[in-house]
């Protein structure tokens, strides 16, 4: 009798057993629906609030310094004597609430040129900028403006909320201390920096012929100058002053500074190259001073 109930137990411990594994299999489905319902998941901007990211980053990228320009050169050459002008309603347009200038009949002239220098978020509320730009004038003088200028909340809209105010020119900030600190003697290298640089803005010889390869790098098109002169040379390796070529691969970076001819006089120039030895010769590798746009590389 105890083997039989031994034999009962266990018969029903595979029942169970059977049972459970059935069970399990059969709610597989529904357990994988509840796992996957209940699992944290990144949160999905609804659409409004990704409307309101991008605006807020339009908002952000979108600096007034352009119209707060096109204002002070309309407002510069405005009159509260003659309203009618272009310049005057341009002025208006862009500002209503913000009174015209009253210039004397013997006045000096509207500046030549006016450039912002400088753009600075403020804390007066949200798309509020203040433009500073410069107001440069025939005799030489010149006037610092800092303008006022709003945006909307997707930075496609502006207006100048006030007059302008006389400030204070920008300081003048101390330029770091040059690397190129390593004189470069008459010899492979300068020759070569002298050939480029006359074939770049001259148009005499071939660039392609001093540049390494893969380089590309297209001359000043028209020549603007006749002649062109390298004054000096110093570089930011001592592999640049040897007076033997290294061996190939070897890169150094030279600060040329120049003087250029043309029918209107001489200016001086500067350029930064960068230069790979390779079976003997030095090659342009770089020219720090051109364009991304047809240019060549960049250092």
């Amino acid at each position: 009798m105890a083997a039989g109930a031994r034999l009962e137990a266990m018969r029903r411990r595979v029942r169970l057993s059977r049972a459970a594994v059935w069970t399990l299999i059969a709610a597989g489905p529904v357990a994988l629906v509840f796992v996957i319902a209940s699992s944290p998941t990144a949160p999905v901007a609804a659409p409004q609030d990704r409307a309101s990211t991008a605006q807020a980053v339009t908002a952000v990228a979108a600096d007034p310094a352009g119209y707060a320009q096109v204002f002070m050169t309309a407002w510069l050459r405005s009159s509260a004597d003659d309203t009618a002008t272009a310049q005057a309603r341009l002025a208006q347009s862009m500002a209503p609430d913000v009174e015209l200038p009253d210039p004397a009949p013997d006045a000096q002239p509207a500046p030549a040129s006016v450039i912002p220098v400088r753009s600075a978020r403020t804390g007066t509320g949200a798309g509020a900028w203040s433009v500073t730009v410069a107001a440069q004038y025939a005799q030489g003088t010149v006037r610092y403006f800092a303008v006022p200028v709003t945006t909307n909340t997707t930075g496609t809209s502006f207006a100048v909320t006030a007059a302008p105010a006389v400030v204070a020119g920008p300081g003048r900030a101390e330029p770091s201390e040059s690397p190129y600190t390593v004189p470069v003697p008459d010899g492979e290298l300068s020759s070569t920096v002298g050939e480029f640089l006359a074939a770049y803005l001259t148009g005499a010889g071939e660039v392609d012929r001093y540049l390494a390869p893969g380089v590309r790098l297209t001359a000043v098109s028209p020549a603007l100058f006749s002649a062109v002169t390298v004054r000096q040379i110093s570089a930011i390796e001592e592999a640049a002053a040897g007076n033997t070529v290294p061996g190939d691969g070897t890169r150094v970076r030279i600060q040329a500074t120049a003087t250029a001819q043309d029918t209107s006089g001489r200016w001086p120039l500067v350029y930064e190259l960068s230069l790979t030895a390779r079976s003997g010769r030095w090659e342009v590798a770089a020219l720090s001073s051109a364009t991304d746009q047809g240019g060549g590389d960049r250092i």
